[in-house]
Parts: C-alpha cells; sequence; structure tokens
C-alpha cells in the first residue's frame, strides 16, 4: 500500500511568538508545521512535494502576505492560502479571498478556526494535487496518438458516426474503426464516455 506523503503547514509571520505558538498549534494534531520570518525567506526556501497549505500573515515588512500571494500566482506555485491579520481590514480580506485565498481569519486567531481552516486547505490541495496528476498522465496518453488518431478522435468527441468521420477524412469505415480501436487502447478508455471525459479535461 502506498502510503500518502506527510502534510506541511506552512507559516509565514515576522512576530516570532505567533510563529512559535501557530507551529505548537498544528504539531499538536499531528501535522508538519514550517515557519518563516517573512515573505522572501518563503520564496527561497526549497518546498517538499507533498500535500500543503500556507497560513499567512497580511502586514509583513517589505513584501506584504497579498505580494506574496501574487508572486506565487505568478510564478505558478499551487498552495491553498489561509490568510491571517490584527488589523481587520476588510478590504484587503475581499481581495485576498478574491484573489484565492482559503481563509481570512483575524487575530489573535481562534484555534479551532485556524484548525478547520487547514483542514479545507489540505482538502483542496490534495484534490488539485490528483488533478493535476491525472491531466498529466491523460496528456502522456493524447501525446502517443499519430496525427491520423487524433483526427478521428476530435471527431468522435463530437459525436460524429464511424461513416461520417471516414467520408469526413476520406478513408474507408474500416480504417476509422481500426484507430478507434487504437485510441481506445492508448487512452486507456473503458468507454466511449470515459474517452470523451479525458479529451474534456484537455481543453
Amino acid at each position: 500500500m502506498t502510503l500518502e506523503p506527510q502534510s506541511v503547514v506552512f507559516i509565514v509571520d515576522d512576530d516570532i511568538s505567533i510563529r512559535d505558538g501557530l507551529c505548537t498549534l498544528v504539531r499538536s494534531v499531528g501535522l508538519e508545521a514550517r515557519t518563516f520570518a517573512s515573505a522572501p525567506e518563503f520564496l527561497h526556501a526549497a518546498l517538499p512535494d507533498v500535500p500543503a497549505c500556507l497560513v499567512l500573515d497580511v502586514r509583513l515588512p517589505g513584501l506584504s502576505g497579498l505580494d506574496l500571494q501574487r508572486e506565487l500566482d505568478r510564478t505558478g506555485v499551487h498552495i491553498p492560502i489561509i490568510f491571517i491579520s490584527g488589523h481587520g481590514d476588510i478590504p484587503i480580506a475581499v481581495r485576498a479571498i478574491k484573489a484565492g485565498a482559503v481563509e481570512f481569519l483575524p487575530k489573535p486567531v481562534q484555534e479551532q478556526d485556524l484548525l478547520d481552516a487547514i483542514s479545507q486547505a489540505m482538502d483542496k490541495d490534495r484534490d488539485a494535487r490528483r488533478r493535476r496528476i491525472e491531466l498529466a498522465v491523460i496528456s502522456v496518453r493524447y501525446a502517443s496518438l499519430t496525427p491520423r488518431e487524433n483526427e478521428v478522435v476530435l471527431r468522435v468527441v463530437r459525436g460524429l458516426l464511424n461513416k461520417q468521420i471516414a467520408a469526413d477524412l476520406g478513408v474507408t469505415m474500416f480504417t476509422v474503426k481500426v484507430h478507434r480501436r487504437h485510441i481506445m487502447r492508448k487512452m486507456q478508455a473503458a468507454s466511449l464516455a470515459e474517452l470523451v471525459r479525458m479529451i474534456e479535461k484537455l481543453k
């Protein structure tokens, strides 16, 4: 049986007492916690390829929490963010949530609220990781199709019949059937419906 890699909660806050308190809380429920004093420190860290989330202070010196959120998005780093703030800044909260943050919690953070948000963020990251892996597998299979098979599969998912595909491509129905068999085998699709779902995910 393959065990899921250990989940990690990253904590970025310039207040050491808050970092230590959040770290203790996270570890008390069996999760690994890694702390950072600034956004640049987090950006320069080597992050493990495991399910994770980021507990991020909004008002950091220098590069702010929102700046870090934008930078992660720009560089294609996919990690759910839970913002914390001692300032109760509603406009900032709205911007953070609109930009994809999972939650925005006021300081002092209620422990159960944070743990609930972390659980939600971890579930979101696991789902996203599964989708990315699934898409990568489908992409590899799709890349194995020949140019002609690619032409056939695009018409199959549009709902064209074999005779329509044959007429469209100027080939025999037998040839279309052979291509379809090869496509189903290469894509490892058990049914036409599954094949259609696979191709739709590539769009």
